[in-house]
């Protein structure tokens, strides 16, 4: 087996690494690499992103994505080894060269929080520092009516918001390591995606100035995907100084009554453990747990 870096990938190397993290999915039950590096794997991948691969006769066997752009956090990296490869050691050799690239201020994400991950964190000395909550409701289930303040208005995105939706995006967001440092191509990118629909990327207004916002996403609409639609409450935030109002869950309300409008009939979001408030309101709306994905660090 051969370990090899990449700055940049071939479209043929996405396209492979991508059918491992399929692969993967289908043995698992969950997908092994988040949307946003998977996105950019589609679409080339990023200056400060670095590519590792784990091959053998010219066909990869596991990917490492490690990306470098947070400051604050430090690096982050996610891997997928292919089922047809494990218990060979290559996802010990993708983490001992993570680490030797990154340093000890590495993070390592595992969704779904699998035991083989466990074991092999653990092994390596990482710990669990950071947990992810998958939450869902059947949209089945009566959906309170939407109460917005008289002067908030609701209407859908349109493409000249997007750079004060990213200010409103990023001052929500302060405080958390891979919202707050969206750009105007990590929207633009979504918006190419085939789930995209301005009708469900809602966004209030009050005198004139965005203070809010709940983007919708549906999974499932593709053919062949294996599983009937499931809609999400994809990104929702309020500005700092529009919260304490409620907003949030009026947001998250709009947000549900939209999907099941559109004839879904499930609904999800992610929330942090730690964001009681969060978990606190999204449990008054009916959600439950899911699943989790876990962050490890050393």
């Amino acid at each position: 087996m051969e370990l090899q870096h990449h700055a940049h990938l071939s479209e043929s190397q996405s396209a492979e690494i991508l059918q491992v993290a399929n692969l993967s999915a289908i043995a698992d039950g969950i997908n092994p690499l988040s949307e946003h590096v998977a996105l950019h794997l589609r679409e080339g991948g990023d200056d400060h992103d670095q590519h590792l691969t784990v091959e053998f006769d010219s066909h990869i066997l596991g990917y490492a994505h490690l990306d470098t752009s947070d400051q604050v956090e430090g690096p982050s990296a996610e891997i997928v080894v292919s089922p047809l490869a494990r218990k060979q050691g290559v996802g010990k050799m993708l983490v001992n060269e993570l680490l030797r690239i990154a340093g000890e201020n590495l993070r390592l994400w595992s969704h779904g929080d699998l035991a083989e991950a466990a074991t092999l964190a653990g092994t390596l000395g990482f710990k669990k520092v950071r947990t992810l909550r998958q939450l869902r409701r059947s949209l089945e289930m009566p959906i309170p009516a939407i109460s917005l303040p008289g002067s908030v208005s609701l209407r859908a995105f349109g493409i000249g918001d997007t750079e004060e939706w990213l200010q409103v995006n990023s001052s929500a967001f302060a405080h958390h390591p891979e919202q707050r440092i969206w750009s105007a191509r990590d929207v633009h990118l979504r918006m190419k995606e085939p789930w995209f629909d301005p009708k469900g990327f809602l966004v209030a207004f009050e005198n004139e100035k965005m203070i809010a916002f709940c983007w919708t996403k549906v999974h499932g609409l593709a053919s062949g995907h294996g599983h009937v639609p499931i809609g999400e409450i994809y990104v929702i935030g309020v500005d700092p100084r529009a919260q304490g109002r409620g907003l949030g869950r009026e947001l998250t309300v709009a947000g549900l009554s939209y999907l099941r409008n559109n004839g879904i009939r499930t609904a999800m979001l992610y929330v942090e453990s730690d964001n009681s408030p969060a978990n606190q309101m999204y449990q008054t709306l009916g959600f439950t747990e899911w699943a989790i994905d876990v962050m490890y660090r050393k």
